[in-house]
């Protein structure tokens, strides 16, 4: 019972503006809340953005080569050319030429076998008695061999050069030019990593591009076989196998190999 005039009494736990001890404490917490379940959401979302980003040889986006990829990885030989102040990625097969990335350009097919890498230019050099590349500044090297896909006696072989700048690299391949058999001056490495013979007298030029400061070295050539080619069949002993798949002849092969490695290669290095 009141008197008039006197208001009604309040409640245990309730505050004179009308709210709750328990309703004032849960409103002070949902901004907390909400703050929490924002952390949590974005460190998903990140999470998430690392797991999904895909690298080349990924089986399945983001998951990592497959094992049998990995033993599939062609040999490297060799150190890298280490990173400098204007060139921040270092100089190595891996990070320009992917085993996994195969290069397709008017109607060739080619994947990537073993390479070698190192500083020592004259380590791409056939023979160190001629050495075109002498005082040319050249800092490091990458030779990485190539083979057709639906033709293996197609083999490739390109050497990118580094140098200090545009002019040092257009020295080089001026020098290599000038070279009265270009083909045999720098190695050309079969899929292995090791060097294939000279060329034959009257084989075809290398492919010499200098590209920023950068220069790539490009050939080409068809190696003998005794067994069964997939797209020309059986050959004979000591024939060239494959010497006219698809209607080309054995120039015509070489030259469409050596013309779609040397732009793969060049590609790489166009904006650095």
């Amino acid at each position: 019972m009141t008197t008039q005039g006197q208001r009604d009494p309040q409640p245990a736990g309730r505050r004179p503006d009308g709210r709750s001890e328990r309703a004032r404490r849960a409103t002070r917490t949902l901004p907390a809340k909400a703050l929490g379940w924002c952390v949590v959401v974005a460190v998903v979302a990140g999470g998430g953005w690392v797991v999904s980003r895909p690298h080349p040889g990924d089986w399945i986006p983001g998951l990592g080569p497959s094992s049998a990829d990995a033993t599939k990885t062609p040999p490297v030989v060799g150190n890298p050319l280490p990173p400098t102040d204007t060139d921040p990625e270092a100089l190595t097969a891996d990070r320009y030429f992917p085993a996994q990335r195969t290069i397709e350009m008017g109607g060739y097919k080619g994947k990537r076998n073993g390479a070698r890498q190192g500083q020592d230019c004259a380590e791409t050099l056939r023979a160190r008695d001629v050495d075109p590349l002498h005082d040319t500044g050249c800092q490091g090297y990458v030779t990485v061999s190539f083979s057709g896909i639906d033709h293996p006696a197609l083999l490739s072989s390109v050497t990118v050069l580094r140098f200090a700048d545009d002019a040092s690299a257009a020295k080089a391949a001026q020098a290599l030019r000038a070279q009265e058999n270009a083909a045999a001056a720098l190695a050309f490495i079969l899929p292995d990593t090791t060097a294939a013979p000279a060329p034959t007298a009257g084989a075809q030029q290398p492919r010499v591009e200098a590209v920023g400061h950068y220069l790539t070295v490009t050939a080409s050539r068809l190696t003998e076989t005794h067994s069964a080619s997939p797209t020309a069949g059986a050959s004979s002993p000591g024939v060239t196998a494959g010497a006219s798949t698809a209607g080309q002849s054995a120039e015509q092969q070489i030259e469409a190999a050596t013309r779609a490695v040397s732009y793969a290669a060049g590609a790489q290095f166009i904006w650095t």
